[in-house]
């Protein structure tokens, strides 16, 4: 591709609101543009990084016996109420009505189409195991998208699903999407960690994701050095150990002026953290009032909460006048005295006597507070998040937190979608089984954000050979000084092209001054730089520049040649 015929534009100056390498990058260097909150185009440079990604992505589902496919972006709102999404799911998920007044919605994700796939073909047990993918469009309503490509409204997943006879089955087919995963990310250069994870709206009874450690990840990762314990904090349990057993003290109300946070009353009463209780107010989707209590020295965990109530729809923090509508108080408040609300208690608050509670009163504490005596819990469950250098559950050594991104995810669904919608096939016994399923999924987008992520330095991106849109950039300068130096280049670009698209090179054949075609080529981080000038010509042939390590030398123009027509690794 001639540099000069590209769609594309490079930017001077960071734009203002991009805060991640990646999202400054890619938009610096021409690879995609926003449309919108959460939607980018990817220009033709993006587009062929984003193919590049899903060709590696697919030979590796291949090797698993993966069968691609295609299924619709727009779905019939009927086939999601039958799992019970349609209403379980928020406005992340699109709706509209069709011409003829029908629901419809904007595929999320597509369990649903599969489970009613499988009943309409699978017949009998001879048809399983299979296992089906495709690359299709999906929207989310996200709420707050960020980070460029890393969270987005409208993106391209590959989305694979394992189908299977029983559970034996799909834990053969969970276990080689992991392995396959594992290669997809080496591949793509991103050192990624997998870890243990809530289901979520997948559902089902295992999901691991696959994490790329960044300080902008939104996700907190709980990591054991010692044995190599991974979890999302989400699921990890809380493992601070209860105090010794005390005498019950009688309650004793203290005025705490001002102390409306947990910092500001253990400093004022002169006590640690540990010894006062937190509330934590919410509503969840079913409009039940639920109050969680906590340590003062943990935070509440909402996945942790959600689960232990089955709040489907979620949770949203409760406003203040619902709070004192069931007899608390928003910074002094407790279960002590409430009224209609479900009343969800810490497993280590159970364990811990004689804590500073709220009043339900502005102004007040009470000393002294004990779970069973002073207040009935409706729930005990772990709902609290895991510290820094908290015990590691699996072999007690100090934990560490780190931020991380989600870069791929497996699902082990079982019948849950089956089942809803009867999708079964008669066994070898005579009898009729559901269907078991797995489902599989990576972000190609951000994916692509991710390695550049992992792959920048201060000049530009640094692309990995393996997903590069072209293999090297040819720069032409001093053809005023030599006219060799246009022949040379323009038979090294037609050697590419007479390869095949695979080793085509981006050729830079514009009319600007060496110094601009240079920083182009660091920003736009292909991985080999061939420079034919006078002087490389009058040293042997082209300057090759390896973009990752900055190495140069000069190589024959045969040699080169070879490169480019496939015949050798590398130009240098």
């Amino acid at each position: 591709m001639r540099l000069s015929n590209l769609f594309f534009t490079t930017l001077r100056d960071d734009p203002a609101d991009a805060e991640m390498p990646s999202h400054r990058l890619l938009l610096r260097a021409g690879y995609v543009r926003q449309l919108g909150a959460g939607i980018y185009s990817l220009l033709p440079l993006g587009f062929r990084v984003s193919k590049r990604v899903e060709q590696v992505i697919r030979e590796e589902l291949n090797a698993i016996g993966g069968q691609e496919m295609e299924m619709p972006v727009v779905h019939p709102a009927d086939l999601w109420r039958e799992t019970g999404r349609y209403d379980a799911i928020g406005p992340e998920m699109a709706r509209f009505k069709d011409r003829g007044d029908r629901d419809m919605v904007l595929a999320m994700t597509h369990e649903e189409v599969v489970a009613d796939l499988l009943r309409d073909i699978v017949r009998s047990y001879r048809q399983l195991p299979m296992v089906i993918y495709h690359f299709q469009t999906k929207f989310r309503d996200e709420p707050r998208s960020r980070g460029g490509l890393i969270r987005v409204r409208e993106f391209v997943m590959k989305d694979s699903y394992s189908c299977d006879r029983d559970e034996a089955g799909l834990d053969v087919n969970y276990w080689a999407h992991h392995r396959a995963y594992t290669r997809i990310f080496e591949r793509l250069g991103l050192p990624a960690i997998p870890v243990s994870s809530d289901v979520g709206m997948m559902g089902g009874s295992l999901a691991h994701e696959f994490m790329f450690l960044n300080p902008a990840g939104e996700d907190v990762l709980v990591l054991c050095e010692a044995c190599g314990y991974a979890a999302n904090r989400q699921v990890a349990p809380s493992t601070t150990a209860a105090p010794g057993p005390e005498d019950l003290l009688p309650m004793e109300e203290v005025h705490t002026p001002d102390a409306t946070t947990i910092d500001a009353l253990a400093s004022f009463l002169g006590v640690p953290t540990s010894r006062t209780a937190k509330a934590f107010f919410v509503v969840a989707g079913d409009g039940r009032f639920i109050v969680a209590i906590v340590r003062g020295d943990h935070d509440v965990n909402e996945t942790k909460l959600v689960n232990a109530v089955q709040a489907k729809g979620g949770i949203r923090p409760a406003q203040v006048e619902e709070i004192l509508a069931r007899g608390m108080q928003a910074g002094y408040g407790s279960p002590i005295g409430a009224r209609d609300a479900v009343v969800v208690v810490d497993s280590l608050v159970a364990q811990s006597p004689n804590l500073v509670a709220g009043a339900n009163k502005p102004g007040y504490h009470i000393l002294n507070t004990n779970l069973g005596r002073d207040y009935q819990a409706d729930l005990v469950a772990d709902i609290s998040n895991v510290r820094e250098g908290d015990a590691c559950p699996k072999c007690g050594g100090p934990v560490i937190l780190r931020n991380g991104i989600e870069i791929g995810n497996i699902f082990k669904l079982g019948t849950k979608y089956t089942k809803a919608l009867g999708a079964e096939y008669l066994g070898e016994d005579g009898e009729r089984h559901p269907i078991v399923m797995g489902s599989y999924g990576i972000g190609l987008g951000r994916n692509v954000a991710c390695i550049v992520e992992a792959h920048h330095d201060e000049k530009g991106i640094v692309w990995p050979a393996e997903v590069a849109p072209y293999p090297a950039h040819l720069v032409a300068i001093g053809a005023n000084k030599d006219p060799r130096v246009t022949e040379v280049a323009e038979q090294l670009y037609a050697a590419a092209a007479a390869a095949g698209d695979a080793r085509q090179i981006l050729f830079d054949d514009r009319d600007d001054s060496p110094g601009v075609k240079f920083t182009d080529a660091e920003l736009l981080g292909m991985p080999w730089l061939l420079t034919v000038s006078p002087r490389s010509l009058a040293s042997g042939g082209v300057e090759v520049t390896e973009r990752a390590t900055g190495a140069r030398s000069v190589r024959s123009i045969e040699h080169v040649t070879e490169f480019l027509e496939g015949r050798a690794a590398t130009p240098a």
